[in-house]
């Protein structure tokens, strides 16, 4: 049973070294044990490979020439395209300095020459599940992402609003300083904050009248539908508050809950700011945009009433006046 299960993983390993002999041995290893292996001689070839190929894992030594392995290492985890693919470096020294540097630069594991058979394979297979474990998250992200942009692209009016509001809320997540988790888990909630209106009939969804009390009843289940949708994602763990109380408002006559003041998770006080700007900067079927002058002057008045946070709300307006954010006015009309 348990030879089975490591028999059962496979993937396509990129083993890079300038000593052709140490890239014969690795491949020989790995092959017969049903991995599909590239070979190549330097960390320059590497970062090469890997834009045209799908690589599960990669092998690096450390001494190469051109790049070598720590900062091929580095250049794949700063890579938002290959930053999770896991990479093992190789050197035949076991200098503690060098496993510090490996860290540093983002590696996932270590290996010491000689390398030992058993030991290669351990490592190379326990990082390949976690590897399949990754992919399968991303796919199933990948669908909750479609999703939301299906439901966007039923309304012309809406079109890029999802992706407005992902860079919008994240880069005002960076000017007020949130944690780096906050911040992704802003660039996800932009996409996805809308999700549960796919419970939504279209004939409300795209109403351009004014909505009856039981249709603004369904309406306002969407937080809850989108919440109670991505909760199976561990990893959305920050992103569902987001999405449960974006149309909560600081005095307490929000939705779903009701919350008041600081109750409501600033993630969820910052992308509502940024909803409500970009609500009022774009057309929609029961307005023609407003200029940013005007749509700042209408938020002020709603800051006023007690709806939006006044601290986020005065950071947001200096990101917009300074031009800081000069994708801010992509869907307003002249400022006057």
């Amino acid at each position: 049973m348990f030879s089975k299960s490591h028999q059962s993983v496979t993937g396509t390993i990129l083993v890079a070294d300038d000593q052709i002999a140490n890239r014969e041995l690795l491949e020989e290893l790995l092959t017969t044990q049903g991995f599909k292996v590239i070979t190549v001689s330097d960390g320059e070839e590497v970062i090469q490979e890997l834009v045209k190929t799908q690589v599960d894992l990669v092998l690096l030594d450390v001494m190469m020439p051109r790049l070598t392995g720590f900062e091929a290492c580095e250049k794949i985890k700063n890579n938002p395209d290959t930053y999770l693919i896991p990479v093992i470096l190789i050197t035949a020294l076991s200098d503690r300095q060098d496993r510090i540097e490996g860290i540093k630069v983002g590696a996932d594991d270590f290996l010491t020459r000689p390398v030992d058979r058993t030991e290669l394979l351990a490592r190379v297979r326990s990082l390949l599940r976690l590897k399949l474990r990754t992919d399968e998250l991303e796919r199933a992200e990948s669908v909750l992402f479609t999703l939301a942009r299906s439901i966007e692209g039923k309304d012309p009016y809406t079109h890029g609003h999802c992706e407005r509001l992902a860079e919008y809320s994240a880069r005002l997540g960076e000017q007020l300083d949130l944690a780096e988790d906050q911040i992704t888990a802003l660039r996800r909630a932009g996409i996805v904050h809308d999700v549960g209106k796919i419970a939504v009939p279209d004939a409300i969804l795209l109403k351009p009248g004014r909505l009856t009390p039981d249709e603004w009843t369904i309406i306002r289940a969407h937080s809850v539908v989108g919440e109670r949708i991505c909760a199976p994602l561990k990893s959305f763990r920050f992103v569902l508050p987001i999405i449960r109380h974006h149309h909560e408002k600081l005095d307490g006559s929000g939705y779903p809950d009701g919350l008041r003041g600081e109750a409501i998770p600033v993630t969820a006080r910052v992308l509502q700011i940024v909803d409500v700007y970009d609500a009022l900067t774009t057309d929609r079927p029961y307005k023609k945009a407003f200029s940013i002058t005007d749509a700042l002057q209408t938020m002020k008045e709603e800051v006023a009433k007690g709806w939006w946070d006044p601290k986020i709300f005065d950071q947001f307006e200096r990101l917009v006046r300074t031009g800081t954010a000069d994708f801010l006015s992509r869907g307003a009309g002249a400022a006057g």
